[in-house]
């Protein structure tokens, strides 16, 4: 299935700022798509306001969303069809309830319930490489690492049946070793499940690895599209060719030290 989502108009204001401009982009399923940008580009900020998650006092006008090309509300989308993966993962947890009643609430949405539920929750986690799946379903969020709880999120993601996944710099908090693994996980899904990514991140190595096509953006704004290959090698803008040499010089740095 030729499953795609499309924002259209996109604009978050805060008072009488704008933060983000008429924003189009569009996710397709069996690909990763990166929004890159400096740190206040508005990043962050598209991925809460496609879901309609935006902190107080932002608010969003004259969004479209189409799934398959028919209009659909964020309400619709969230939870659902898009699941989203934070950069600190432990927030989007209740502390106070195990990840086994987060797994049995997010199942109980689509009507899956008791032995059923059981067996899919098992065999998810072990999908998504918790294979102590009794001691991490048994926990609280404060007690598992960065690295297990961003694969706890992307678990509740498959077990909603999510087609989008929308992981707002899930890197950044994890030490090297994990953000391969997390990569790793990302690629292996949507490969074999045909999960459609959008990908938020600063960090070019990442996109370099994991992107299918990437958006840039400055000042609320997106400046360049273009497929991973011909942003590397030809990048159009200021933007992306600063982020690029940053990317180069860190690498350089690394490979000399």
């Amino acid at each position: 299935m030729n499953t795609h989502l499309t924002i259209q108009g996109l604009s978050l204001r805060h008072q009488q700022r704008t933060l983000v401009h008429d924003l189009q982009l569009t996710l397709k399923a069996g690909q990763v798509h990166a929004l890159v940008g400096a740190s206040g580009s508005g990043k962050s900020l598209t991925c809460l306001g496609i879901l309609d998650l935006l902190p107080p006092g932002v608010h969003c006008s004259g969004a479209t969303l189409l799934l398959d090309g028919k209009p659909v509300e964020p309400a619709q989308l969230r939870g659902r069809e898009a699941a989203l993966v934070l950069q600190n993962p432990r927030s989007a947890f209740n502390p106070v309830r195990s990840l086994r009643q987060h797994a049995l609430e997010t199942l109980q949405t689509r009507g899956v319930t008791g032995h059923e539920a059981d067996e899919l929750i098992h065999a998810t986690l072990h999908e998504v490489g918790l294979y102590d799946g009794q001691r991490v379903l048994d926990s609280f969020a404060f007690q598992l690492s960065g690295g297990m709880l961003q694969r706890m999120m992307i678990a509740l993601a498959l077990l909603a049946d999510s087609r989008f996944l929308l992981a707002d710099e899930p890197t950044s908090d994890l030490d090297v070793v994990a953000q391969a693994r997390f990569l790793d996980l990302l690629e292996r899904l949507v490969d074999e499940r045909n999960l459609g990514v959008l990908l938020i991140t600063h960090d070019m190595g990442v996109v370099a690895r994991s992107a299918d096509h990437v958006s840039v953006m400055a000042h609320g704004r997106i400046v360049e599209q273009a497929d991973v290959y011909s942003l590397f090698n030809n990048p159009r803008s200021e933007e992306a060719r600063t982020l690029l040499a940053a990317h180069h010089a860190l690498t350089r740095e690394v490979c000399n030290a």
